[in-house]
C-alpha cells in the first residue's frame, strides 16, 4: 500500500497533459518538415530539372537512355525519339533519356 500515494503523485494534472500534448503535435510538425526538406523537396526539383532536359532536347544532341544506350538525337516527336547509335536507328520513349552528354550548337540556333 505504500506504492499507493507515488502514484497518485506522478499522475498527470489536466494542465499537465495539455502541454504534453502541445510538444507531442510541435514534434510531429518538425517531423514532417523535415521530411519535406530532406525528402520531397528535392525530388520534386530533381523532377522539375529532367522534365526541362526532355523538353530541351533537339535534333543533334547526344543523349543516354535509362538503358545505357548512347546516340544522337536524329527525329524528334511528341513522346518518342529516334536515335542512332552505332549502324542502329533506334526510337526511344522521351522519358527514358537520362541526360544528354554534347549540344549540338547548329540545331540550337535553328
Amino acid at each position: 500500500m505504500t506504492h499507493l500515494p507515488t502514484f497518485a503523485m506522478l499522475a498527470p494534472s489536466g494542465q499537465q497533459s495539455g502541454s504534453a500534448l502541445f510538444i507531442f503535435l510541435l514534434q510531429i510538425v518538425a517531423f514532417i518538415a523535415i521530411f519535406y526538406f530532406i525528402l520531397i523537396r528535392p525530388q520534386r526539383q530533381q523532377a522539375k530539372k529532367h522534365e526541362e532536359l526532355l523538353k530541351g532536347v533537339k535534333r543533334g544532341d547526344e543523349i543516354v537512355t535509362a538503358g545505357g544506350i548512347v546516340g544522337e538525337v536524329v527525329h524528334v516527336k511528341e513522346n518518342l525519339v529516334t536515335i542512332k547509335s552505332g549502324e542502329a536507328k533506334l526510337v526511344v520513349e522521351r522519358e527514358r533519356i537520362t541526360k544528354v552528354t554534347a549540344r549540338n550548337p547548329a540545331a540550337s540556333a535553328e
